[in-house]
């Protein structure tokens, strides 16, 4: 006989697997396997959690909230940016609601801190355009990182 936690932990593990099913579907159709990669690294992520948050809801609410974030933190929405999405595209994909996928993308960015340029789920061109990533501080002033040796040179630091 299984006790609480072990249901618990089957009940996670197919949900997961699920979810996972979903958004690489959505990638495969509509995104790229860097997304579908990202999307299965932060639903693992979800599953470690201490109180898993995509046990309780629809999944596909889920689903389309962590494509979502992805989607928010690497300028998905941006018809600049390649792959290019909408919002009201991953919305009528998983069929959700605007209002809801963007509370539950909200939650799941706050969660994990996700923001732009994060350097755990940016796709890799949105990492190397990152403003900052050249950047060092130095006794509290932000320096470019190709200044360095110029500067170790002159001993001023």
């Amino acid at each position: 006989m299984k006790d609480n936690s072990g249901m618990d932990k089957i009940k996670v593990q197919e949900r997961k697997e699920e979810l996972i099913k979903l958004t690489s579907e959505f990638c495969r159709v509509h995104l790229d396997e860097e997304y579908r990669q990202l999307c299965e690294k932060l639903i693992g992520k979800m599953a470690r959690k201490r109180q898993v948050p995509f046990l309780a809801g629809r999944l596909e609410i889920w689903a389309a909230a962590i494509v979502h974030a992805l989607g928010t933190i690497n300028f998905l929405f941006d018809k600049s940016s390649k792959p290019f999405f909408t919002v009201d595209g991953i919305c009528a994909y998983f069929n959700t609601s605007k209002s809801t996928t963007a509370q539950k993308s909200k939650l799941i960015r706050d969660m994990f801190k996700m923001g732009y340029f994060d350097s755990e789920f940016s796709t890799h061109e949105n990492a190397g355009n990152n403003p900052m990533a050249n950047l060092v501080s130095v006794n509290g002033l932000l320096i470019p990182k190709n200044m360095l040796p110029e500067l170790l040179g002159k001993k001023l630091i």
